[in-house]
C-alpha cells in the first residue's frame, strides 16, 4: 500500500434537517446584527418561509438589506452588491438560494472588505493577483441540491460570449462559516431543475472519487453520497414529489460533492463546464447531465488504453456503478458497463437536452477543447478524446 499523503480544507458548521432555516436569527446573532440577505430573484422570494424569516429578523431587531442575485453570478452584480453595501457596516451575508445565489453571495462576502473590482481576483484572468482572505463572514443556505457551494472554497463568476469566461474566485478562508440545509426548501424545485442539479451532484461526486488527488477521506465521503443519491435521485426528480426523504438525501448528496470535489478536485465535465459556459448560456447542471455519460465512457476507453494506473481508476468507476446500480454482485467489467448503461438510461428517461439546444455548433469544437483544462480528470485526454466527447453530444 501507497503511503497516505494528503491534506484537507476545513468544513463550515453544518445543520442539517427539516426547519434549520428557523435557526438563521440565532445564528446570525453570532457574528452582530447587521446582515445582507442575498437571495434568487422569485421562488423563495415569494415564499412563506421567507415572509416569515424577515418577520423574525425584525422582531429581533436585526439591521439587513436584501440583494437579489438573477442567474449565474457575473463580475457586475458582484461589484454592484459592493458599492452598494460596502461602506454599510455589513457584520455577515447570508445567502439563501441555489448555486448561482451562494456563488454571488460568497464573493460579495470575499470583495465587501476589498472594495476593488472582484475581476482583479478572479482566477486566470489578465493581472490577476491572489487573494489575501480577508472577508466578511459568510453563511449558506441552500434551496437546490447540487452544486455543493455551501462546502466549497470558491465562487464561481462567469461573463458569456466567445470572449466570455467561467472562473473562480478562490481562497480556503472563502468556505462558508456556516450551512444550514433544511430539506423542506427544495420540495417546491421544479422537476427540471431536481434533474439538472442533481446530476451536478452526481458529477462531483464520480468526478472526485477518481481524481488522482484524493484520499481515503474523499472516498468515503463521495460514496456516502453516493449511497444516498442512488436511493433518492428518481424519487425527487417524479412530478410534483413532496417526498421529504428524498429531498434530505439528494441535500445530503449535495454537500458531500461539496466537502469531496473541495478536497479532490474534478474532471473533464468540469473542465468543460468552464470552457463552454463562457461561451455560451446554458445551466451548470444541464451540461453536467449532457456530458457526464459521453464523458464517463471516454474516460475508461483511454484508461484502458494509456492509464498510468488503469485498473486503480477503473475498479474506482466499478464502484461507483455497484452503488448506483444496487448491485454488489457485479464483478468490474460487469460494472463499468451497468454504470454506462445506468448514465445513458437517465440520459434518455430524463430527456437531457443536447449541447445544440444552447447554440454550440460543430464549428465551436476546436476553439472550446483549445480552451479546456482538466488537471484532476483520471487519465489525460488528448484533443480528438475531447472532441469525441462533444460530438457525441451536439
Amino acid at each position: 500500500m501507497a503511503l497516505l499523503d494528503f491534506g484537507l480544507f476545513r468544513q463550515p458548521r453544518v445543520f442539517f434537517g427539516e426547519g434549520k432555516l428557523f435557526q438563521l436569527p440565532a445564528l446570525i446573532g453570532e457574528f452582530g446584527s447587521k446582515v445582507l440577505l442575498v437571495t434568487g430573484a422569485k421562488s423563495f422570494r415569494q415564499s412563506e418561509d421567507f415572509s416569515l424569516l424577515l418577520e423574525r429578523l425584525s422582531t429581533e431587531s436585526f439591521w439587513f438589506r436584501q440583494y437579489t442575485v438573477s442567474g449565474e453570478p457575473s463580475p457586475e452584480i458582484v461589484d454592484h452588491a459592493v458599492a452598494d453595501y460596502g461602506n454599510t457596516g455589513i457584520d455577515v451575508v447570508v445567502a439563501i438560494g441555489g448555486g448561482s445565489v451562494i456563488d454571488a453571495g460568497k464573493a460579495i462576502s470575499a470583495m465587501l472588505m476589498k472594495k476593488e473590482p472582484v475581476e482583479l481576483y478572479i482566477e486566470g484572468l489578465p493581472g490577476y493577483r491572489a487573494h489575501d482572505g480577508s472577508k466578511v463572514p459568510f453563511v449558506a443556505v441552500p434551496t437546490t441540491s447540487g452544486t455543493g457551494s455551501e462546502a466549497t472554497n470558491n465562487a464561481v463568476i462567469s461573463k458569456v460570449g466567445w470572449s466570455g469566461y467561467k472562473r473562480s474566485l478562490r481562497h480556503p478562508a472563502f468556505i462558508p462559516e456556516a450551512v444550514l440545509i433544511d430539506p423542506k426548501l427544495m420540495l417546491d424545485m421544479p422537476g427540471w431543475l431536481t434533474v439538472s442539479s442533481g446530476m451536478d451532484a452526481l458529477t462531483q461526486l464520480i468526478e472526485a472519487f477518481v481524481s488522482p488527488f484524493g484520499s481515503p477521506y474523499v472516498d468515503a465521503v463521495a460514496l456516502s453520497g453516493l449511497e444516498c443519491f442512488s436511493r433518492s435521485f428518481i424519487p425527487a426528480c417524479q412530478a410534483e414529489t413532496r417526498d421529504i426523504d428524498a429531498r434530505s438525501g439528494m441535500a445530503y448528496a449535495a454537500l458531500m460533492s461539496g466537502i469531496a470535489l473541495v478536497n479532490a478536485g474534478l474532471g473533464i465535465v468540469h473542465g468543460f463546464a468552464s470552457s463552454i459556459g463562457g461561451f455560451v448560456d446554458i445551466p451548470h447542471g444541464v451540461l453536467c447531465a449532457t456530458l457526464l455519460g459521453s464523458a464517463t465512457m471516454e474516460n475508461m476507453v483511454q484508461l484502458r488504453e494509456k492509464g498510468c494506473d488503469p485498473n486503480r481508476f477503473l475498479a474506482k468507476y466499478a464502484q461507483v456503478g455497484r452503488v448506483l446500480c444496487s448491485d454488489p454482485s457485479l464483478d468490474d467489467e460487469e460494472s463499468c458497463f451497468a454504470l454506462l448503461k445506468k448514465l445513458d438510461a437517465w440520459e434518455n428517461e430524463l430527456k437531457f437536452p443536447k449541447l445544440g439546444v444552447y447554440g454550440v455548433e460543430e464549428k465551436d469544437i476546436d476553439g472550446i477543447v483549445s480552451r479546456t483544462r482538466s488537471k484532476s480528470n483520471p487519465v489525460a485526454l488528448d484533443d480528438e478524446s475531447m472532441k469525441k466527447i462533444l460530438k457525441q453530444r451536439l
